[in-house]
């Protein structure tokens, strides 16, 4: 019987491997990455090649969405197969439909977890992970006009809870969206709805390339966070609700927040 394992590879390089999924590597038939669903900055398919003597076969998105991940499927079956997936490997939902498609072949898996900006962004920035709300994904204002992100983040706040926001990627097309981008597309929404869910006045965090040693992290009013230069990708973006004083402080000291922001504690 077949065997197939996701394996997680964290958050910025191929550093970020754990020694239990590096050894399960090793000794895999079969090793497949994706590397379409989040950016790995520092990855180097060489360098991980070097690590671990074994190199990766690269899958599109169309691989896993449009073929339905056959090509894993059928090297599974046989062999142990590995697929290293970008951050904790189960987040994506394609990945989940590709495991219970195993399962139902009679494919055994496993799954080898990784770090993930679910919980990275929120660590760095010092706020309480059990006081967000549901999260969303913004995409590029050219790909559609879709006002959930708004609405997710304004539920939230009529609850007092913090909202994650991913920011769209398009690996193919080295497409990344970036902090700025997202807020102006919110604010443009704004203007729509005029709710005061995302004006200039609204608080704002915004964390870049969680996980590497240049991680930033920056906190302000939205009219502030519009003018940082956050730098290069991957992006990450979050709407605190209201705030414990102990998040407060924290964003003052982690995240260069103003002292303003002790008025939007409970």
């Amino acid at each position: 019987m077949g065997e197939l394992i996701f394996v997680g590879l964290g958050l910025h390089d191929h550093m970020g491997i754990s020694l239990r999924a590096l050894e399960e590597t090793k000794s895999a038939n079969n090793v497949f990455i994706e590397l379409y669903t989040s950016l790995l900055p520092g990855f180097s398919v060489e360098h991980f090649t070097e690590l671990t003597g074994k190199k990766p076969q690269n899958l599109m998105r169309k691989d896993l969405e449009e073929k339905n991940g056959i090509v894993i499927l059928t090297a599974a079956q046989t062999g142990k197969t590995v697929l290293l997936v970008p951050g904790d490997p189960l987040i994506a939902t394609t990945h989940v439909a590709l495991r219970i498609a195993a399962e139902k072949r009679g494919i055994r898996t496993r799954v080898i977890h990784g770090a993930s900006i679910l919980s990275a962004a929120i660590g760095l920035t010092g706020l309480h992970s059990y006081k967000f709300g549901k999260s969303v994904t913004i995409p590029f204002p050219d790909e559609t006009s879709s006002t959930t992100p708004y609405q997710v983040i304004a539920q939230n706040k009529k609850s007092g809870l913090h909202t994650l926001c991913l920011l769209d990627i398009k690996a193919e097309e080295k497409r990344y969206l970036t902090i700025n981008n997202a807020l102006r597309e919110l604010l443009r929404i704004e203007g729509q709805k005029k709710g005061k869910a995302v004006d200039n006045h609204a608080v704002a965090v915004g964390v870049a390339r969680a996980g590497s040693n240049r991680a930033e992290v920056k906190a302000g009013f939205v009219k502030e966070i519009l003018e940082h230069d956050f730098g290069e990708p991957p992006h990450t973006l979050i709407f605190p609700g209201i705030l414990h004083f102990t998040e407060a402080e924290a964003l003052i000291a982690l995240a260069g927040a103003p002292e303003a922001f002790r008025r939007f504690t409970e």
